[in-house]
């Protein structure tokens, strides 16, 4: 079985922080799902932007695809400050 991977960049990682601890486990099961089972709301953005938009409640997880069974976590942001 292929091993799934998540690197976080230190922005991601600092957003991550700043959330509330149930929304941020809301988020962490959410990006789980997307990897194992590929459930989720996931966005590719237009061009020029090259990341995907995963969807969680009222928050915008902005990721890379760096394989089949890795990501890479760029932003975790509310939905009013993400695109800014």
């Amino acid at each position: 079985m292929a091993r799934r991977v998540v690197i976080w960049s230190p922005t991601a990682r600092a957003d991550m922080r700043a959330i509330d601890r149930q929304t941020a486990l809301h988020i962490l099961q959410s990006i789980d799902r997307y990897l194992n089972v590929g459930v989720g709301d996931v966005t590719k953005l237009r061009p020029p932007r090259t990341e995907f938009r995963l969807r969680v409640g009222d928050h915008r997880v902005l990721f890379l695809r760096a394989g089949d069974q890795t990501i890479e976590v760029l932003r975790v942001r509310h939905r009013s400050e993400i695109y800014q």
